[in-house]
């Protein structure tokens, strides 16, 4: 048994996991914990701002929802590569991949794109306490697609390599997507808090 794991690359835990996926989870439980504590200094702070903008002054609902659209959007994409890394389809997971990482980046330019719109208007982290708890709240979940964008991109150059993944590449994309679909899961939550809940 323990020759054959070898031979496939597995590292199984003693409560039959790999270990590299034990691994992700336990990260992702620290940044339940991470953004969990931002969120709850966001709905602290909310409504103490004295000094405008406030959030009816600068939200886009619309604009941010087709933001929350194309990131739902590469969380499909995102599913398809890991269904493609499994099953042995290159092409599919490579075009798949390749169409999480575009999306994932036209969610980061909305983002970008209303930070400066936000700054044109007065707010910034200095502004109020709403400004602040935005801007560190959501600015450090675009941190997060940052660098889940590059994660996929290392991700797609290695499968362009004459091996492509290895025999443990299926593994590994379902830990990218582990990743990814945490990603998508806490802006969900960021969404609905912030913008949708008045």
């Amino acid at each position: 048994m323990e020759a054959t794991e070898a031979a496939h690359g597995e590292h199984h835990t003693s409560l039959g996991v790999d270990n590299r996926m034990l691994l992700m989870w336990i990260f992702l439980a620290s940044e339940c914990l991470f953004f969990g504590s931002l969120i709850s200094t966001y709905l602290i702070y909310k409504g103490e701002s004295l000094v405008r903008p406030l959030p009816d002054d600068v939200f886009d609902i619309p604009l941010t929802s087709l933001s929350t659209f194309v990131l739902l959007v590469s969380s499909f994409t995102m599913v398809l590569a890991v269904y493609a890394a499994h099953h042995n389809f290159p092409k599919m997971m490579k075009l798949s991949l390749l169409s999480t990482i575009l999306l994932g980046l036209v969610f980061l330019g909305f983002q970008v794109y209303e930070f400066r719109l936000f700054g044109s208007e007065g707010l910034n982290l200095s502004t109020n306490q709403f400004g602040a708890s935005f801007f560190v709240l959501t600015g450090f979940h675009g941190v997060h697609v940052g660098v889940g964008v590059l994660y996929l991109g290392s991700m797609l150059i290695g499968s362009m390599r004459r091996n492509g993944l290895g025999p443990s590449g299926g593994l590994y994309m379902e830990i990218a997507g582990l990743y990814w679909h945490f990603v998508d899961i806490v802006w969900i939550v960021i969404f609905t808090v912030i913008y949708l809940i008045p």
